[in-house]
C-alpha cells in the first residue's frame, strides 16, 4: 500500500508541480508511435472489416457472452482494428504525419502494446493461424511471429487457473513502453499506462459483444512469466493486462512447465529505436515492481470481493436518470463511431440534453466482466459530475448512484470557473456541457488488492471513461479526457468525496469543429 500511496502523490498535479515544472519537451527526440521489428516480416491480417451490423449503445448495454464462441478471422480483424488500429491519417505542417488510433491516448503518444497468444486455432474456415506468440503492428496492420507453438498454459499459470483463460482459444496481452509516454509526461506515465489501455478496452469489450465473443478482463498475473513469454526488456515495457478471446468449454491447454520452473529462451530480436535516447524515470519502475505478483496463486487471491466504500446518507435532490424508448435510441454502429471518434480540441457553449447524458452514464456504469469484480455488481470508481449545460439538470455538482441510477445534487450554481481551474486551467472544461470525474476510495482499494489495486482502480476508471467516448460520439457529441489538479477535485466534491481519490476525467459537450490551422496535439 505504501508505494502506490508513495507513487501516487509524488504524481499529482498541483499549482506549483504544473506551472513550477522546468521540464521542456526535446521535439527531436519525440519517440515513435509504433514498435517495428526490422528483422520480422509481417503476416497480413486476413479477413475483412465487416460491420457487425450491432449500434453502439447495444453494445455498451450488452450482457457478458456465456455460451462457447471461436473467433473468425474477421472477427480477429475487427478486434484489433477497433482497439488499437489507425484510423485516420493527417499530415501536418513540414510534411510529418500524425497517425491516430481506434482509442483515445494521452498526447496522441500510442505507447500500448498488443500481444496475440493463441492455440492452434482456426480463424475462419480456411484462414488458419499456427499455434504461436505474436506481435501486432498497427502501422502495417500485421502479425509478427515471436514464437513458435502453444503458450496458453503460461497465461493460465499465470492468472491461477482463471476459467476464462483457460477456456480460451487466444488471448490478447497489452503493455505500455513507459518512454513513448514518459517523453511528454515524465513519472505520471505509469498512470497513462493505465488510462491509454482503458480507453482501447472500453472498444475491445463492445466490438467483442457486438460479435458475441466471450471476453474477460484479467488483470491479476504473475508478471515475470507473461513478460518473458513476450520477450519484453522490463525496465522498458511490461505486460498490463490479457483479456482472452473466445471460449471452449472442456479444452485441453498444451503442457509447459509450470512458471515456478519456466525457461523460456530469451527473444534476441531487434527493435528499431523509439528515439536518439531516452530518459530513465525511477518512479515508474519502482511502482511497477512494488504492484507486482510472484504466482498464479497470488493472481487467484485477488479475484473478486471489491471493497463496498461506505457511502454519506444522501442530502441532497436526486434526479432519475432519463430511459429513452428503444426506437428513441441513436443508431450508429460501434464500428462507425469508433472510426468518427476523436477528441475534441474545442466545445461550444451550448446545450446537451438530460436524455443524451442519461444515456452516456448509464452505458459508462454497465457491468465489467474483469477479474477483480469476479461475481459482484461492484465497481471501484464512482462518478462525480460539473454540469455547466445540460437542458432539463440545473447547474452545479453532482455524485452519480449507479445502484439507484440517479444523480444527487451536491451544490447548485454556476461551476464553469472551478471546472477550469480544477482541470489544469483549461477553457475546454469549462466550455464543455459537463465533466465527469471518475473517483475512488483509494485505501480500500488497496486494502482488498495491496498495490496491485493501483492498476486497477486507474484502469477501470478508463474504461469506464472510454465508454463515455463511444456514448458521446455514438450522440454526434464530442468528448475529451483531460488531467487536473488532484487534491483540488476532492475538495470541490467533498465533503461527500473526502476519503477518496481521483482517477480520471472525461468532459462532454458539443464540439466546435475545429479549424484547419489549429494544430492537433493529441487524440
Amino acid at each position: 500500500m505504501k508505494a502506490a500511496w508513495r507513487y501516487h502523490q509524488g504524481t499529482n498535479h498541483s499549482q506549483q508541480s504544473v506551472y513550477q515544472s522546468s521540464h521542456r519537451m526535446e521535439w527531436d527526440n519525440q519517440p515513435i508511435p509504433f514498435k517495428i521489428y526490422p528483422g520480422l516480416a509481417g503476416e497480413p491480417i486476413k479477413g475483412d472489416l465487416t460491420t457487425s451490423g450491432v449500434s453502439t449503445l447495444s453494445a455498451l448495454s450488452a450482457p457478458a457472452i456465456q455460451s462457447d464462441a471461436v473467433p473468425t478471422s474477421e472477427d480477429l480483424a475487427a478486434l484489433l482494428f477497433y482497439t488499437g488500429g489507425v484510423t485516420k491519417v493527417r499530415t501536418m505542417g513540414g510534411g510529418g504525419k500524425m497517425y491516430f488510433r481506434a482509442a483515445a491516448c494521452t498526447g496522441a503518444l500510442y505507447h500500448i502494446e498488443i500481444y496475440l497468444v493463441c492455440g492452434p486455432v482456426p480463424f475462419g474456415p480456411t484462414k488458419d493461424l499456427e499455434a504461436g506468440v505474436y506481435h501486432f503492428g498497427p502501422h502495417d496492420f500485421a502479425l509478427r511471429k515471436l514464437r513458435d507453438g502453444d503458450h496458453r498454459r503460461v497465461l493460465v499459470d499465470a492468472t491461477g487457473s482463471d476459467p476464462a483463460v483457460v477456456e480460451a482459444p487466444a488471448a490478447l496481452v497489452f503493455t505500455s513502453v513507459f518512454w513513448r509516454n514518459s517523453w511528454k509526461y515524465q513519472a505520471r506515465a505509469y498512470r497513462h499506462s493505465f488510462w491509454d489501455s482503458g480507453t482501447m478496452l472500453a472498444n475491445l469489450l463492445a466490438v467483442g459483444a457486438s460479435r458475441h465473443i466471450p471476453m474477460k478482463l484479467v488483470s491479476a498475473f504473475a508478471d515475470q512469466p507473461v513478460n518473458r513469454l513476450l520477450g519484453l526488456d522490463e525496465d522498458r515495457e511490461v505486460a498490463l493486462q490479457i483479456v482472452p478471446l473466445g471460449r471452449v468449454a472442456g479444452q485441453s491447454v498444451a503442457d509447459a512447465p509450470d512458471i515456478e520452473h519456466l525457461d523460456l529462451e530469451p527473444l534476441d530480436l531487434e527493435i528499431q529505436p523509439y528515439s536518439h535516447r531516452e530518459v530513465d524515470y525511477p518512479a515508474i519502475r519502482e511502482m511497477h515492481a512494488a504492484s507486482c505478483l510472484k504466482n498464479g496463486a497470488e493472481a487467484a487471491g485477488l479475484r473478486g470481493n471489491p471493497p463496498v466504500v461506505a457511502q454519506p446518507a444522501s442530502s441532497g435532490p436526486e434526479f432519475p436518470l432519463i430511459h429513452p424508448a428503444e426506437d428513441d435510441l441513436p443508431r450508429l454502429g460501434i464500428e462507425d463511431t469508433i472510426r468518427r471518434r476523436g477528441s475534441s480540441r474545442r466545445f461550444q457553449r451550448a446545450d446537451i440534453s438530460f436524455t443524451q447524458l442519461s444515456v452516456m452514464l448509464r452505458g459508462a456504469a454497465g457491468p465489467i466482466d474483469a477479474d477483480f469484480l469476479e461475481g459482484s455488481a461492484e465497481t471501484l470508481n464512482q462518478m462525480y459530475l460539473i454540469v455547466n449545460q445540460v437542458e432539463g439538470l440545473a447547474s452545479g455538482s453532482y455524485v452519480y448512484h449507479r445502484e439507484r441510477e440517479t444523480l444527487e445534487q451536491l451544490s447548485a450554481g454556476d461551476c464553469r470557473q472551478q471546472a477550469g481551474y480544477l482541470d489544469l486551467g483549461q477553457e475546454l472544461a469549462a466550455d464543455a456541457s459537463v465533466n465527469v470525474y471518475f473517483l475512488t476510495g483509494l485505501n480500500s482499494v488497496l486494502e482488498r488488492y495491496g498495490n496491485r489495486g493501483y492498476r486497477m482502480a486507474q484502469m477501470e476508471a478508463s474504461l469506464m471513461g472510454g465508454r463515455l467516448y463511444l456514448g458521446a460520439y455514438a450522440q454526434r457529441l464530442g468528448a475529451t479526457g483531460l488531467t487536473f489538479f488532484d487534491d483540488d477535485v476532492t475538495q470541490f466534491f467533498s465533503p461527500h468525496a473526502e476519503g477518496k481519490s481521483v482517477m480520471f476525467l472525461v468532459a462532454l459537450g458539443r464540439a466546435m469543429r475545429q479549424r484547419r490551422n489549429i494544430p492537433v496535439t493529441g487524440a
